[in-house]
């Protein structure tokens, strides 16, 4: 079976177009959600996310109508292939869990957003190390930075 998900971010847009578009395109049911994709509880997601079973196929038009960011779109697709289910965009054709090529492209992403997590990980810890460093190092810059009652002086608004 395949399934589609609308989603818009604010009352006064229309699912109405993706709607027509996943239909044309062979979706059987479509669920129609009006919630910001930063959401995490988005109802509708969550229901058509239960519905899948295997060998069925959730649809959207655009992959930012599933997701607003890597991760989430990982995460997503991580639960849509635990149910042996598929994922399809319409707008980008690359992103197609039913056929080999579209797997290969999630994969490689999905690797690349591991190692951006990681780089991104080392330069903080990196960064946190210097840090700590440097206000071992130069005491009076730290207490420069300190609030002038904190330092013992008084506030601006006394003077």
């Amino acid at each position: 079976m395949i399934l589609g998900y609308a989603r818009v971010s604010t009352d006064g847009q229309s699912v109405d177009a993706q709607v027509k578009a996943l239909r044309a395109a062979g979706a059987e049911k479509v669920y129609r959600e009006t919630a910001s994709g930063a959401r995490a509880d988005r109802v509708q997601l969550r229901r058509v996310l239960d519905q899948l079973d295997k060998g069925d196929v959730l649809m959207v038009t655009r992959l930012d109508r599933l997701a607003r960011s890597t991760r989430d779109l990982l995460n997503t697709l991580a639960a849509i292939a635990d149910k042996g289910a598929g994922f399809r965009s319409l707008g980008d054709t690359w992103a197609d869990m039913t056929t080999a090529p579209g797997r290969l492209m999630l994969t490689v992403l999905g690797g690349l957003a591991e190692f951006e997590r990681e780089l991104i990980r080392a330069r903080t810890s990196e960064g946190r190390e210097r840090a700590k460093a440097k206000r071992r190092e130069d005491g009076a810059q730290a207490e420069a930075h300190r609030a002038p009652e904190a330092r013992g002086d008084p506030p601006w608004f006394w003077k």
